[in-house]
């Protein structure tokens, strides 16, 4: 795709407060809690709390843009649980006097409902996201909260995707209907036959970290900064040309959604590939 880095071959605005609830799931191996701390903001997206610590950052085995592994320690933070659906983008649109991404029309606007949003640029998605009281996570918070802290290379382990797993490598563009699949889908019977009764879940319960829509993070790029990141809640380069992408898309082959793999677009670039999710401080 377009937007890929050629590396590869080389605030807190809550309406009347947050809603508590409970995200039930079992417990991960890498010790993600049973019962998952949740809120609800602004926009109605449910977010998951991921909890402070360490994890495994980064991978030696993967592109050079990817080393060297190093561990990172964040604070904790909540990130949205899903991919902003077009319906919710499209309330933003309307709210905020937005113009519509370039790729949709008037009807597919309306029509899409709980399939993600992409095509809007990396401007656009901060927008939404401080306009619904939140912020693009950071790099390391995406992939944390993709990864987990047991090092694993996609969000649901180390097996290789297949199509009852992740949304990808589907060609070429159909239409949102046919090519996209809901922000909420693929956990119901989906992967038992491949020992993933859970389905594409990341370890703290996130859906579609890996396919579907790649995503916006907040972090500028640069091919060199694991090389001289902080070790502490890093939020990349000061400045940049580009900002970064992370989890693969409807049209990525494997070795793109793996949670270490990173892309790069400049920040007006607009996609049918590209969506996101928000994040924010949890103050714990």
């Amino acid at each position: 795709m377009m937007y890929r880095c050629l590396w590869w071959v080389g605030v807190l605005v809550l309406i009347g407060g947050p809603v508590l609830e409970a995200a039930d799931m079992p417990a991960s191996k890498n010790g993600t809690a049973a019962s998952v701390e949740t809120i609800k903001g602004k926009d109605g997206a449910p977010m998951l709390l991921i909890p402070a610590g360490p994890f495994l950052m980064g991978s030696n085995d993967g592109l050079p843009n990817e080393r060297p592994e190093h561990t990172v320690t964040l604070n904790a933070y909540y990130i949205d649980q899903y991919e902003v659906t077009a319906g919710r983008y499209q309330k933003f649109i309307e709210s905020a006097r937005r113009n519509l991404p370039p790729t949709w029309d008037d009807e597919a606007a309306q029509a899409l409902g709980d399939l993600p949003a992409v095509g809007m640029s990396w401007t656009d998605a901060a927008a939404y996201c401080k306009w619904a009281g939140r912020r693009l996570p950071t790099e390391a918070e995406w992939e944390k909260a993709a990864r987990g802290t047991d090092g694993r290379r996609y969000p649901w382990g180390h097996m290789q995707p297949f199509v009852d797993i992740a949304n990808y490598n589907r060609g070429m563009w159909v239409s949102e209907a046919i090519t996209l699949v809901p922000v909420n889908s693929g956990l119901e019977g989906m992967s038992v036959r491949h020992g993933l009764k859970e389905g594409g879940k990341s370890p703290y319960g996130l859906f579609h970290m890996a396919g579907n829509a790649a995503e916006w993070v907040a972090d500028w790029y640069d091919r060199e900064y694991y090389q001289k990141s902080v070790d502490k809640n890093p939020t990349g380069p000061s400045a940049g040309e580009k900002h970064v992408i992370r989890g693969g898309s409807w049209a990525d082959l494997p070795i793109a959604l793996r949670v270490t793999a990173r892309f790069s677009a400049d920040p007006d670039f607009e996609e049918r590939t590209i969506g996101f999710r928000c994040a924010m401080d949890s103050g714990k």
